[in-house]
């Protein structure tokens, strides 16, 4: 009987291929940050809660007013979550946003001392705060290794063939972590982005003009390779 592969073995492929769509996207993308804008990590929070179901740009315009209004975490905190509520209302969900805002800046207040938490844990016990913002956090802000597991990312992995059929944000995270290297995935992430929305759409991807075109698993089946 053949010997059975260890799970290392298994995973060579993928962490070969994780490796080369790293180095074509720094090449197609040298500039890798977030596309909210921010001067503070408390602000990248607002932002990140804001952007659910809404477009980074559209929030980028509406923080303006908001933290002009609100310049720090302790204005923010005493505000009333219908004030909040009346400045991001473009952004969608503005109930809920408002709410979870409301409620995130007053645990940093009262709790952290009107500063962000440094670990993971404590921001994942953050009002509104999922894995994804969390990430992006540890990433963006502290510098630590992180996967942002948004649309973009969930889309293009799967195309690419780093994971297989896996649509759970946690799943293809976890997933993600086995083949990439630590110190890579923040910047990764970003770059699938803007690789999303300059080539890879959901809806017709244009694979022709692709960066990732021979590597790529569904460029490949297209193309009938």
């Amino acid at each position: 009987m053949p010997k059975k592969k260890s799970a290392a073995e298994d995973l060579a492929p993928r962490k070969a291929l994780a490796l080369e769509v790293i180095e074509r996207l720094k090449k197609e993308y040298p500039e890798a940050s977030c596309t909210l804008d921010y001067a503070d990590a408390w602000q990248l929070l607002v932002s990140v809660r804001l952007a659910a179901q809404c477009t980074d740009a559209r929030v980028n315009i509406v923080v303006e007013d908001l933290f002009a209004k609100y310049p720090g975490v302790a204005a923010l905190a005493a505000a009333e979550p219908e004030e909040i509520e009346a400045i991001v209302k473009p952004c969608g969900l503005g109930h809920s946003k408002a709410r979870d805002i409301s409620a995130c800046m007053r645990m940093l207040r009262d709790k952290y001392d009107c500063q962000v938490p440094t670990t993971f844990e404590e921001l994942l016990a953050l009002p509104g705060v999922g894995r994804k913002s969390a990430n992006l956090i540890m990433g963006d802000v502290f510098g630590k290794p992180a996967i942002v597991t948004d649309t973009h990312c969930i889309r293009l992995s799967n195309r690419i063939g780093l994971v297989d059929d896996l649509k759970e944000p946690q799943k293809v995270e976890m997933a993600l972590w086995k083949i990439i290297p630590p110190e890579e995935g923040s910047d990764l992430c970003h770059r699938f982005v803007l690789h999303g929305r300059a080539v890879c759409a959901a809806r017709k991807p244009e694979c022709s003009r692709c960066c990732l075109k021979e590597i790529c698993r569904t460029a490949q089946q297209d193309s009938g390779q």
